[in-house]
This record gives C-alpha cells, structure tokens and sequence, in this order.
C-alpha cells in the first residue's frame, strides 16, 4: 500500500472519530422498541433532517454520501433534544457524560485571596542622598584615599581644602574679639557663616584663637561613595561638587508588574519578598509608590517597595521575587479550569436539568489558588461542567447553540422579560464604573431570576450618587433592548 494511501486512510479514521464524538454528543439514544420478531428487538424509526459533514456544519446534503471535503457524511435527526428541544442547548446522555468524564461544579460565595507575584530588582533609595560641595573656592592639599563605591561611615574625610579667603575672615573675626565690643563680635561672627564657613569651624577659631584656613571636607551620612570628584592639587570653585554619598539604610526593590493586574494594588500595602542571594529567606516591605508611567515595551507598571537594610546585605542589582499580599475578600467562586476562552470573550458551560448543557458568557475577576472569581453571567447555586467542556462546547457550536449573554443570565425557563416594567430587589454592589454597575442580588421572582451576579446599565450618573462598592441597596430595573437598566437606586438602612 502507498503511503497515499496510508494517509487517506488515516485521515479517513480521524475524521470518523472525530464526527463520531462530536455529532454523537448532540445525540438522545432513541428509545428501542421491545416486540419480540424472532427474539430480535428492532430500533424506532427516526427522521433523518438532512446529513452533513461535522467539519463543515452549514453544508447539508440530501442522503449519505461524501461532503465537499471528502468525508463521509452522517445524519441529524428531527428528535435530536427530545421534548427539551425547545429549550437552548444540546442532550447529553448518562453514558455519553460518564465515557467523556464530565465533571460538575457548582457556583458558589467563598473566601479568594491575593496572590499576584512579580519579578524586580533591587535599587539605591534615591530619597538617602547626600550631596558634598566646595563652600568656598580653594585649593585641595590633601585626599584620604576615597574611591567611588567605597562603604563610608558618617563624618568619613574625604579631603582637606585650603581657603584662603576664610583665612582673611577669620583673622579679622579674632581682631575684633579682641576689643571687646560684643556687637562688632556677633557681626564678625555672621559674616564667618555667611561665607560658608561651618559652625564647628567658627568654634575651633574661637577656642584656639587663631585663624584655621585648612578645613576638612567629610561625609554627612554614611553609605556608599557613588561620585568622587575630588583630588590633591585641584582647584576649587564655590559650589563645586565634589562626591555623592547614597544611604544604605534602606533600599528600593523595583517590581514590574502588568498593567493589567496592577489595579487592585496600593502605597502602603505590605509585600513579601525572596531574593536569590538568600533562599529560603523571606523579606518584609511596604509599597512605597506606584510609578505613574507604564512601560511600552512590556506593559508593566514599576511599582516601588522599601525595604529595610540594616544589616547592608541588600545590594544594588540584586533579583527578587515579590509576593503583594492582601486580604481575603468574599467573591462569586468557580474552578479556573472550567472556563473556555475564545480571545474574543470567556464563557462556561451551563449543566441544566436532564442532561442538557448550554454555554453561558462570563465577566472574570481575580484568580487565585485554582479558584476565579465570576463578576457578572452566573448567579449562587448555578451547576457548570468543569472538566470535558470543550468537547460539549465544541456539539454546540455545531448545532448553533447561542451562549447566555451577560445582562441576559436569567435560567433557560425564565418568564420572559416587559420591556418599561419595573422590577425591585435587593443587592450588593461588586463594582461601579460611570455607565455600569455590577450587583450581586437577591432573586427576583416576577421574572424567574435566580440570586446571582451581574452587570446592569447606568443611564444617569445620579442613580448611584453617594455610594460605593460594598454598599447593599434597593434597587429597581427594567429590561430596555439596551440590557438590564438601573433606573432607582438607595442603600439599605441599617447597613
């Protein structure tokens, strides 16, 4: 055999199995009729719609035979969803659910945590700075052997400057002190400090009495030595810097983390961090700032940990991992394994009564711990498929079985919706933006609405004045072609 032939062959197979799980999906066994002919027992007769390939559903063709594509064709049936048919989406049996391993999960309120984790490095405080600068013009006589990156302590000498002109000042300072005028004194004496001269300088000139045109130029704070501009035989100008000395005390770790799950984060929340100079050891800090700018290249937002180093063992450069925690907050809960994501939008699969089965669209939340949150399309109690969705999704798909939008979340057998009816309940408020407002409410009788969460229209601002996320509240609605509007809104008493 030709390895042509091999192939069709093999194609053929593929294409038979994969017709086989899907078309047989949508499928109710037909019920078998028990006459005994010859001990034989004969299936009902069925009728056949039209046949089709399941690759290319839209084609139907009059009998069996091959589609345009090669592939042998099978049936569908008039009965196919029995009496349910006139509910949206597709029948599964007992056996076909327990051979595909469907699982099921319901929906339901728990407890979901933070645990968004970042990578950074770590930086010098650049609030710890210090800069040395020439007071006086000058000359350098003298360097103590400084070089940038060098750990100093405070008060540290980094050089002694010659000042001729203090010299002048001083001398004129000690004459004057020697007539015993204290009003000619306490001028001379501000003249010393106007020109620069420090007040430990002026002292020494008073105690010694004699003029200390040679003073040394040291470090305010301890840290590291980042610029040295400094050495024997310069001349220096008034305002000239000479070193940059940055504290260690603490540090800055700069996390990068992704703008599109920075929202929920906040300066002054603490953090946990890891750092690969230290396993096993974990860090404490606290946000400091989140940086306004979002990196174009990465789309992440800087976000700004302190954290304490007294010890100096955090260095500059070093990598870490960051852990922002928070703390636990009640959310609308489903498996994250349950959901099917098409890159347009995020839908579940909806197990209903006698095995039948619809996609649903959803609004997600937070993740965390296998476990996501359901912003708006499901409400409490509601049953999903958390394993083998895809595959029903995919029969679905085939029979044009429409997904439940969101805003349309009532059950399959709700009553039908009064477009300019008002419909009054009760709700928490999950979220608020300028035209939405996402309520997890109570269940609403008059329209089969089960308790659950979801996304309602805001028309006018004003409805919702005054309140805020967390606030319970009577609210009414009705159900223009726009989607479920709020059109009253008040907080609950007693709150």
């Amino acid at each position: 055999m030709s390895q042509v032939m091999i192939a069709r062959g093999w194609l053929f197979g593929a294409a038979a199995a994969l017709a086989l799980a899907a078309g047989g999906l949508g499928f109710a066994l037909a019920g078998f009729q028990g006459t005994k002919d010859g001990g034989a027992v004969k299936p009902a007769a069925r009728k056949i719609l039209y046949w089709y390939d399941p690759m290319i559903p839209a084609e139907h063709h009059e009998g069996p035979g091959l589609s345009s594509m090669g592939m042998q064709t099978i049936p569908r049936y008039a009965d196919e969803g029995g009496a349910s048919a006139q509910v949206p989406g597709i029948s599964v049996d007992a056996s076909a659910s327990q051979a595909l391993g469907l699982r099921i999960a319901t929906v339901q309120r728990g407890e979901l945590a933070s645990s968004l984790t970042a990578t950074g490095t770590i930086d010098f405080n650049q609030r710890d700075v210090a800069i040395v600068q020439a007071r006086a013009g000058g000359f350098v006589q003298r360097v103590y052997g400084r070089a940038p990156g060098d750990v100093v302590g405070a008060g540290a000498p980094l050089a002694d400057i010659l000042v001729p002109e203090w010299g002048g000042a001083q001398a004129e300072f000690l004459a004057v002190r020697r007539t015993g005028n204290a009003a000619l004194t306490q001028a001379a004496r501000q003249r010393l400090m106007l020109l620069g001269m420090p007040s430990g300088t002026i002292a020494s000139v008073e105690r010694g009495d004699r003029p200390h045109n040679v003073i040394t130029i040291s470090t305010p704070i301890g840290g590291v030595v980042k610029t040295l501009d400094v050495r024997a035989g310069m001349t220096l100008t008034a305002g000239q810097t000479l070193a940059e000395v940055n504290g260690l005390g603490t540090v800055w770790l700069n996390a990068a983390v992704p703008e599109a799950i920075a929202g929920p984060l906040k300066p002054g929340q603490t953090v946990r961090a890891t750092l690969a100079a230290f396993p096993g050891e974990i860090l404490s800090g606290r946000v400091s700032a989140i940086l306004p700018q979002t990196q174009a290249d990465s789309r992440t937002l800087t976000v700004r940990i302190e954290l304490p180093n007294r010890s100096g063992r955090l260095r500059p450069g070093m990598f870490a991992t960051v852990s922002f925690g928070g703390a636990t907050q009640p959310a609308l809960l489903v498996p994250s394994e349950a959901l099917i994501r098409t890159g347009k939008r995020t839908l579940v699969m909806l197990a209903l009564d006698k095995g039948r089965y619809r996609p649903a669209e959803v609004q997600t939340g937070r993740e965390s711990g296998g476990q996501i949150e359901i912003l708006a399309g499901l409400g409490e109690g509601e049953k999903i498929v958390a394993s083998g969705q895809f595959l029903i999704d995919s029969e679905a798909s085939l029979s044009g079985v429409q997904a439940r939008p969101i805003g349309g979340g009532a059950p399959i057998a709700a009553k039908p919706a009064v477009t300019g009816r008002l419909y009054e309940t009760v709700g928490k408020i999950e979220q608020i933006t300028a035209n939405t407002v996402t309520l997890s409410h109570e269940p609403v009788p008059a329209i089969g609405w089960p308790a659950m969460t979801m996304t309602f229209q805001l028309p006018d601002p004003k409805v919702a004045r005054g309140l805020k996320t967390g606030d319970r509240v009577r609210f009414a609605f009705d159900q223009p072609p726009a989607g479920p509007t709020v059109r009253r809104m008040a907080q609950v008493a007693g709150q």
